[in-house]
């Protein structure tokens, strides 16, 4: 049985000033915790089902976290999935280092992206375009909120980030093409995009705020078609990427 103890701080995990507090976040499910085990996170804690347990005794076996078999109720107690009968993890957060997108390379600039569901999708549509870094303003969502962690799917393992001023950081980007998602602009579906440089995307309800927009060297849009008043923001970077890929190809 889970001891009171354990289960106060791994719920405790939850709260942001917490994983702050600790060095440590919450990872849950059986393809998140087990993409978390194969990367290069350390674990601390591995809460587990039986049934999870000897399905994964090979994998498992390998860690050297704390285990502890634990039941449904348990999981589902101290973590903040509604249903979840194989596994949660604590794992500790990373140090906040810098990153640029390497020459040839594109990075994804996050302004003020607050919802933790859109930003771990946009974690996810990253992955699957082979972008490796996000560059991320101190207003977007925590990336460690158990929300944003499952929303990813296990892309948090693969994606780096970086949270910093953007307007700093894209002044000393002398050179690099800056690109930023707004209503009017370049069309994406016939723009050829450069070599390497940065894509930013904005606030859901505001867009890019004016500091960063002044490091924006070409603003692209996504032409709309229909009647829709806009698009969310992960769907929107996911048209981007499709169409930088598309051009690069």
């Amino acid at each position: 049985m889970l001891s009171k103890s354990l289960a106060k701080y791994v719920q405790s995990l939850q709260q942001k000033k917490f994983r702050q507090e600790h060095g440590a976040f919450l990872v849950e499910g059986a393809k998140s915790v087990i993409e978390l085990l194969e990367s290069d996170y350390q674990t601390d804690l591995l809460l587990t089902t039986e049934p999870f347990h000897k399905e994964n005794a090979r994998l498992l076996d390998k860690q050297p976290a704390r285990v502890e078999i634990v039941s449904t109720a348990d999981l589902e107690r101290v973590g903040t999935l509604a249903t979840n009968d194989t596994c949660l993890a604590v794992a500790r957060t990373k140090e906040n280092r810098i990153l640029v997108a390497d020459p040839a390379e594109y990075a994804l600039i996050l302004d003020d992206i607050r919802d933790p569901g859109n930003l771990g999708t946009i974690l996810r549509i990253a992955d699957w375009y082979g972008i490796r870094k996000l560059i991320c303003s101190p207003t977007t969502a925590d990336v460690y909120n158990p929300k944003v962690i499952s929303a990813s799917k296990g892309s948090f393992t693969r994606v780096q980030w970086y949270y910093c001023d953007l307007a700093e950081f894209l002044k000393n980007q002398s050179g690099v093409p800056v690109y930023g998602a707004f209503l009017g602009g370049a069309d994406v579906h016939t723009l050829s995009f450069a070599p390497g440089g940065y894509v930013v995307m904005g606030n859901e309800s505001n867009g890019i705020g004016a500091a960063v927009e002044q490091w924006v060297t070409r603003k692209i849009t996504i032409p709309r078609y229909g009647g829709a008043e806009s698009l969310n923001v992960g769907i929107a970077t996911a048209v981007i990427c499709d169409n930088l890929r598309r051009s690069l190809a």
